[in-house]
């Protein structure tokens, strides 16, 4: 008989672990994909920066489980100064909390829909049309 409390021996996932989740999230997103958005780097934290959550007007650092940092591909030009490179940042306290009260997701999942809602943004579309894709998905 298998053990119906299989996570009694589980940790928390680490930052490490999340970041793992994220890099095969993006290696499953199809080839033309990856391939336009260029090279996005993947930030793990716990929580965003206080000055990230005044800026967007936030109260509760629970409320942000993503965030896209750069110039989306729409605003892109060869005539800007060399841009930073484009950053998914990906905050592990809000998407486990979010995770635990879903209950019906996986963690990969999850952070899979937080990543590709993100990288949405880089090409410029707006959180509508991105919610819009991805419950066609």
């Amino acid at each position: 008989m298998s053990d119906p409390r299989p996570w009694m021996d589980s940790v928390a996932p680490t930052l490490d672990d999340f970041l793992r989740l994220a890099e095969a999230a993006w290696e499953k997103l199809p080839e033309p994909i990856r391939a336009a958005a260029g090279a996005v780097v993947f930030r793990i934290e716990d929580f965003a920066e206080e000055e990230v959550l005044e800026d967007f007007g936030i109260d509760d650092p629970f409320e942000l489980s993503g965030l896209y940092v750069g110039t989306s591909l729409l605003q892109d030009s060869v005539l800007d100064p060399s841009p930073i490179a484009p950053m998914v940042f990906l905050y592990r306290q809000p998407i486990l909390d979010e995770w635990l009260e879903r209950g019906d997701v996986t963690l990969g999942e999850l952070i899979s829909h937080v990543l590709v809602h993100e990288v949405g943004h880089h090409f410029g579309l707006s959180d509508e049309a991105i919610d819009l894709l991805l419950d066609e998905g």
